[in-house]
């Protein structure tokens, strides 16, 4: 057990008192590179080559842990055939699609790195920035997240409503958030751990980074377009994985649904008063019918929103009760083999 584990150890008692890493920064040190692949096939060779071409440059010894979610197409026979002829590679199998959070979940736990990066196989995040975000690790920042610049390759829907996104999630979320972002980072080892250990089943990275505190600084970058393949994500999957953040991240869409019942109890006031006083005045326009109407369906929308969010809180408590694991490991290639009933990382 090393001092990190044995803090986490008495985390019930003391879950404020962390170990981070002792090691020397400035030199030295081992890199972990983890990228989810589901159905990658066409562009799981260049993103090797173009990797294995970059991370000598940073002066670590490096390892790649590549984690298959379920790809139906060539993309775990071609990384066999890359962990083959690469002992620095390592494959983790999932045993079926679990999802891009769940895969880098399990990638973190298996990684074995002093710091560690997140990527994705498709090359929009050009392998090249990780040389930033290492020399900005080595001046003592624990998070060094990509910031784009620009976006090619995106559509002007897409990037509209991704940012209007990312600066609600962040004036929603009780913690600084950093906006323009998406999981291309270096975090280390002490972060790692940190995030690794929380007990909760379904995972928002994004947040959940953030959350743990450290010291996070931005590497500004231009963002590519895919190298091949196309996007695993459709509207209604972003729009799921939006909800999942938000309903997992924060409490404001229940204190909401508060403000507009409280906003509705003005209304109904205000009503109360202008229909007393058009009977008073023997007047007929403050009780019209299209009036009721408009506050009936009004009371009812916001009481249906109501009940929706505090069942979407309900079901994810649900879940997580539940206890299953968040990912399932049929096999690991390579060094490194993890348990495949925990997803831990081995010692």
């Amino acid at each position: 057990m090393n001092e990190f584990d044995a803090g986490l150890s008495g985390a019930a008692d003391h879950p404020h008192i962390l170990h981070g890493s002792s090691l020397d920064r400035s030199r030295g040190g081992l890199l972990s590179v983890v990228i989810p692949c589901h159905n990658e096939d066409e562009v799981i060779d260049a993103t090797h080559a173009r990797l294995t071409q970059v991370l000598p440059d940073t002066g670590m010894d490096f390892e790649i842990v590549y984690v298959d979610d379920g790809s139906r197409d060539d993309t775990l026979r071609r990384l066999e055939a890359i962990a083959s002829h690469d002992s620095r590679v390592q494959v983790v199998e999932l045993a079926r699609n679990f999802g891009q959070q769940a895969a880098m979940s399990a990638g973190l736990a298996v990684a074995r790195g002093d710091a560690i990066v997140i990527t994705d196989a498709d090359l929009q995040d050009p392998p090249e920035v990780i040389l930033d975000m290492v020399k900005m690790w080595r001046t003592g920042v624990d998070v060094a997240y990509g910031r784009r610049r620009s976006r090619v390759g995106e559509t002007r829907f897409k990037l509209l409503t991704a940012s209007l996104f990312h600066r609600l999630f962040a004036t929603l979320i009780p913690y600084p958030m950093p906006v323009d972002t998406g999981d291309f980072k270096l975090i280390d080892r002490a972060v790692a751990d940190v995030v690794v250990a929380l007990p909760e089943k379904r995972r928002y990275l994004r947040s959940l980074v953030p959350w743990a505190g450290f010291r996070h600084e931005p590497v500004w970058y231009d963002r590519h377009a895919r190298a091949g393949g196309v996007t695993k994500y459709s509207p209604w999957k972003l729009l799921k994985l939006a909800g999942d953040a938000l309903i997992q991240s924060s409490d404001m869409p229940v204190r909401a649904a508060w403000a507009a019942s409280a906003a509705l109890a003005a209304t109904g006031v205000v009503s109360m008063l202008i229909a007393t006083a058009s009977w008073w005045m023997s007047t007929s326009s403050g009780t019209s019918l299209a009036a009721i109407t408009a506050v009936a369906t009004l009371v009812g929308a916001v009481q249906t929103a109501a009940v929706a969010i505090v069942g979407e809180y309900v079901v994810r408590g649900y879940r997580e009760a539940q206890g299953r694991p968040t990912w399932v490991v049929r096999r690991t290639i390579g060094p490194g083999a993890i348990d495949a009933h925990t997803g831990s990382r081995a010692a």
